[in-house]
């Protein structure tokens, strides 16, 4: 049974940056001059958009190499992978998303897939991979058993954002890439919004489907018994003919077996129907799992955000955000109390409020908010 304590709490602030600012002007203990307020909000917005902007062009310098959409000319000298996954981490940190570490991500991958797929996926295909989550959540569903003849419901965690950073090695297996490219050395980037977590491997590239146990046995049970009556009924005569004439050349048999046109007649009628009866038992197997790959696809269509290059826009967007309302909150807090507060105060007085606002538990960055003011020379920080 899963429960909310299996969550680990978040540093995602879930209100935005102008409401956040609303809420503070609006608190009932609020005894702060509004006007010098909305200036301070101002100017803190202000300097940290100059700041991402600079940190954006800068990770943008080092994808330049590794993008596999890029209509440009590559003229940079520096190609060192690790150098543009350190800036992006860091990113990534700035905008409160946590790894998912290969511990996890290996239990996720054994987990029973929520889609009703069994996925494989090949992690020998990749270099370096990467996979950061953002907001996580206990969710409920009804899934259908027996044909659609029973529901239960079942509880599982879902991410709110994922974020999939691939490096594909110098020798991938090229058949789970339906295009021509040498993908060797490209650096794949993919956003998607609410994926289970027993379900990321359906978000990897080179995934391959396979039928569970209880779909082979939808396909394979009605495929014997009607196999049994298509041997029985339309090449049983097929098959003894075969049979005498192969115990006559291997000399099992003495006795002699007579072809005539009747006999070439039931022998090629009883070849037909085998060879029909397997043809549609191929392409049952074919469409089921042409229907499962049809679904993922669909599933995918609506979950996927943002991609490479186009990731670092949407990522210095969230990250100025979560910069900015840490620094907001913490500046009110503390120019709004009477006396001087310690860390630990501080942070709790703001994971309250935070709670009051948005009945979420949260793990304030308070390192962080204090250091943003610290570097602004907003705020001293003696003995704690």
């Amino acid at each position: 049974m899963i429960t909310d304590h299996a969550l680990p709490q978040s540093r995602f602030i879930p209100i935005r940056k102008n409401d956040l600012f609303k809420l503070l002007l609006a608190d009932d203990s609020n005894n702060l001059n509004s006007t010098l307020f909305k200036q301070y909000y101002q100017l803190l917005d202000n300097r940290l958009h100059h700041d991402f902007h600079l940190l954006t062009s800068n990770i943008k310098d080092s994808y330049a190499t590794y993008d596999p959409d890029t209509s440009t000319l590559d003229f940079s000298e520096n190609h060192d992978s690790h150098l543009f996954f350190n800036k992006f981490e860091t990113l990534l940190d700035k905008a409160n998303y946590e790894l998912i570490n290969s511990n996890d991500l290996a239990n996720a991958l054994e987990k029973s897939s929520l889609f009703k797929i069994k996925l494989h996926v090949n992690l020998e295909d990749f270099s370096d991979k990467f996979i950061y989550y953002r907001g996580s959540s206990i969710r409920e569903e009804s899934v259908s058993s027996f044909m659609g003849l029973y529901k239960r419901k079942i509880r599982f965690i879902n991410y709110d954002r994922v974020i999939l950073c691939l490096k594909y090695s110098d020798k991938y297996d090229s058949d789970t890439i339906p295009l021509n490219d040498n993908l060797s050395g490209n650096i794949f980037i993919k956003l998607f919004r609410n994926v289970p977590k027993a379900d990321l491997e359906m978000l990897f590239p080179n995934t391959r489907i396979g039928m569970r146990l209880q779909d082979k046995l939808l396909i394979g049970i009605p495929a014997l018994v009607s196999g049994g009556v298509v041997l029985t009924t339309k090449v049983g005569t097929s098959l003894i003919l075969i049979g005498s004439l192969i115990g006559f050349w291997l000399g099992i048999s003495n006795q002699p077996v007579e072809i005539n046109t009747t006999s070439i007649m039931v022998l090629f009628a009883g070849l037909a129907a085998l060879g029909g009866y397997l043809w549609k038992q191929f392409n049952s197997f074919k469409n089921r799992k042409l229907k499962f790959t049809e679904a993922l696809t669909r599933n995918l269509y609506f979950k996927n955000l943002d991609n490479n290059a186009g990731v670092f826009h949407r990522l210095a967007d969230e990250a100025e955000e979560e910069e900015c309302k840490e620094a907001l909150l913490a500046f009110y807090f503390l120019s709004n109390s009477n006396t001087p507060m310690s860390t630990q105060e501080l942070d709790q007085a703001i994971e309250q409020w935070l709670y009051k606002k948005s009945q979420l538990k949260l793990n304030f960055d308070i390192q962080d908010a204090l250091d943003k003011l610290l570097n602004m020379q907003l705020i001293e920080i003696t003995d704690d």
